[in-house]
């Protein structure tokens, strides 16, 4: 019997030190599981929101990427038609404005262009070309009007007409602007 008696009073005494120790236990791990239970949810919604923001950078990156890559097609095309009607200008830029709501949707239609801008320009003379200075001459005595030179505009909307008809776009949305031109 004393075997056993000393076994049951082992016992207790093990369980009566280790009960503090358990109740610290006890308090901690329902004081951590609260905390849990609180941060799963808000970390879910950050992470939703995460993912959103991640989601739309890369939907505006693709479409940027797509519109930089039709703008580039269409820089092509224009100087493809300048070269078969063997005109003097050069193609500078293509720009393609959207509408506002575009943000918003994930494809762009034809209906979602605002405007297409072509710019165009006169061939001058080559890079290597340095022209030569005038000099400079200044009188206050008299006013002179300034003289602009003005593009072709039955050129300019021929172009833009046969831009309108390849693209398939309404001519009014193509606008077409010639810049520069020679020293005469």
């Amino acid at each position: 019997m004393q075997k056993y008696v000393k076994m049951v009073t082992g016992l207790l005494l093990i369980l009566i030190i280790l009960t503090p120790l358990f109740s610290l236990f006890k308090s901690d791990l329902d004081q951590a599981l609260l905390n849990m239970n609180l941060k799963p949810v808000q970390t879910e919604k950050n992470l939703e929101n995460l993912i959103d923001l991640k989601k739309k950078e890369i939907q505006a990156s693709q479409r940027a990427y797509a519109l930089e890559t039709v703008q580039v097609q269409m820089r092509n095309d224009v100087e493809e038609e300048l070269m078969t009607k063997q005109s003097n200008l050069t193609v500078q830029k293509v720009n393609i404005l959207l509408n506002s709501e575009i943000e918003n949707n994930d494809t762009v239609t034809y209906d979602d262009i605002q405007s297409i801008e072509v710019v165009l320009s006169e061939e001058t003379a080559e890079p290597d070309d340095v022209p030569v200075v005038k000099p400079v001459e200044i009188n206050t005595s008299k006013q002179i009007k300034p003289v602009y030179k003005k593009a072709d505009q039955t050129n300019v909307k021929a172009i833009a007409k046969s831009l309108s008809t390849r693209w398939e776009m309404d001519s009014e949305k193509i606008v077409v602007t010639v810049e520069g031109g020679k020293e005469s």
